[in-house]
């Protein structure tokens, strides 16, 4: 078991269980919104304007409904509360269950403020017994033999996601995201790899999905489980009984302002029952008046537990656009070419930090590895990190183009590169460029995930993903999922994964 640092004290975390645009238009493109020119850079700013979130503001609560959705608008000074839709008489999952050759800048100082009153700390983790013997994080936690693990693959086109067994490479089923014309993008899977959230960025809601049958809900009391069997077997919108809920978040607005960064958390450590329980979601979505959201939700109801409004959010117009979770269970969110900030969930009440990178470093792709340390994949620009101690960034040498999605395993970083079309395999701890593999065929390079038995997968937008030995590159398997994909986020709860002490 490895320890994690928390402030300046070390605490033993547990193993966790169970499995696991250029202007956002959906094509590739070399020079970014701001009209910078691939691969140009400027000067780092020499500061940051610091800004003060208010206090006091409201946390919402859902409206609980079966079939009816609510669009309302949000203010500057409260949020309307979301339409959740959830399945009838649902019990809830179980949830038993010196570097060389780097550039570095001196990092911005960040502004943390006050946001919300009440919280839950998550990330607890304190030692409690178990019959005669005492219980502590990590203890009998070991993985044991992973039996099922899939990757979720959104398609933009088509409203839907496909479930592809990472094992048999088969698509196992599918399952529609919204009416239609909803866009999904991000997703995130829970640690255990049995859920799944998936944001529509055009009708502003998002749709969470259970992975294994037990955790479906029998809405029509038939006796059976009425889902997906396969990728042909696509159920028409709400009648799939493997949908667990469904929100739809208030803001006035379209295809910018939709949810996009996402992650769960994996919960807090129960001393009794000797794991992590009560999973959350952590999202983030544009309002007016220049607010970004952040929301928690309860991942087995679809209750919303707290808003966070930033005001005067930072990102080109767009809502949050990658979110990812650090080794003590805090969300970070990154702004497209723009701000990227850290909700403090350990403290309470919850704090916010921003940051405003230098202006060569164009946030698009977001990640944050296993030392809690972001990532960026610039378009354009160069791929850097973010020293979350120092506050200093690096840039790794010899990246320069506009890359896309981004993931991080205990070794590499791995970046998908679109000029040109590639995967980029950088040295996670000495921050230098390893190699440039080729795809073939390569399109679009999009999305990067790291799966339950460390295999790195990477999404093509064009129809097919690619499964990749990360020691064996060159023999990595191309796996066909129709539908036009556009994501930049954790297909397969591998981020998680990454973030939990052996």
């Amino acid at each position: 078991m490895r320890k994690t640092s928390v402030g300046k004290r070390w605490l033993a975390v547990p193993l966790a269980v169970g499995l696991a645009a250029c202007g956002d238009s959906g094509t590739a493109s070399n020079t970014d919104t701001a009209g910078m020119t691939q691969g140009s850079t400027v000067d780092p700013p020499t500061g940051t304007t610091a800004t003060t979130v208010p206090t006091g503001t409201d946390t919402t609560s859902p409206t609980t409904a079966s079939g009816s959705e609510s669009n309302g608008e949000t203010t500057t000074t409260s949020t309307t509360a979301p339409t959740t839709t959830v399945a009838p008489t649902s019990t809830g999952p179980d949830t038993t269950t010196t570097t060389e050759g780097v550039t570095s800048t001196t990092g911005t100082t960040s502004t943390t403020t006050t946001t919300v009153g009440t919280t839950t700390t998550e990330g607890t983790t304190t030692t409690g017994t178990t019959g005669n013997q005492v219980c502590e994080p990590g203890d009998g936690m070991g993985m044991g033999p992973i039996e099922k693990s899939f990757i979720w693959i959104p398609s933009q086109d088509l409203s839907d996601v496909a479930k592809v067994n990472t094992q048999t490479l088969v698509e196992v089923a599918r399952y529609k995201t919204g009416p239609g014309g909803d866009s999904p993008s991000r997703t995130a899977v829970s640690l255990d790899g049995r859920f799944v959230v998936v944001n529509n960025r055009q009708t502003g809601t998002s749709s969470m999905f259970a992975a294994n049958i037990e955790d479906c809900v029998d809405k029509n009391g038939n006796g059976m489980i009425d889902t997906s069997q396969n990728k042909n077997d696509v159920r028409p919108w709400m009648a799939d009984e493997c949908l667990r809920w469904h929100i739809q978040w208030p803001f006035a607005g379209g295809f910018s302002n939709g949810p996009r960064g996402v992650t769960w958390t994996p919960g807090t450590w129960d001393t009794n029952l000797c794991q992590y329980v009560e999973p959350k979601v952590w999202l983030g979505y544009n309002a007016p008046g220049g607010f970004a959201h952040f929301v928690r939700i309860d991942g087995a109801t679809g209750t919303i537990e707290e808003t966070v409004p930033v005001p005067n959010w930072n990102g080109q117009g767009y809502a949050p656009y990658g979110g990812a979770l650090d080794p003590e269970f805090r969300p970070w969110f990154g702004g497209l070419r723009g701000e990227f900030v850290r909700v403090n969930t350990d403290q309470n009440p919850i704090t916010v930090s921003r940051w405003t990178a230098p202006f060569n470093i164009q946030s698009y792709g977001f990640t944050v590895d296993g030392d809690g340390n972001p990532w960026f994949a610039g378009c354009s620009g160069p791929v850097s990190t973010f020293d979350a101690d120092t506050e200093q960034y690096t840039s790794v040498p010899g990246t320069n183009a506009c890359f896309r999605g981004i993931t991080a395993d205990k070794d590499h970083v791995w970046v998908a590169s679109n000029g040109p079309c590639a995967l980029l395999q950088i040295d996670r701890q000495t921050k230098t460029l390893v190699a440039s593999h080729n795809t073939n065929p390569c399109s679009t390079a999009i999305g990067l995930s790291v799966d339950a038995e460390k295999f790195v997968w990477l999404v093509d937008q064009e129809g097919w993903a690619w499964k990749i030995d990360p020691d064996n590159v060159p023999g990595m398997q191309q796996v066909q999922v129709p539908g036009s994909h556009y994501v930049y986020s954790d297909m397969t709860g591998g981020q998680l994964l990454s973030i939990i002490p052996m």
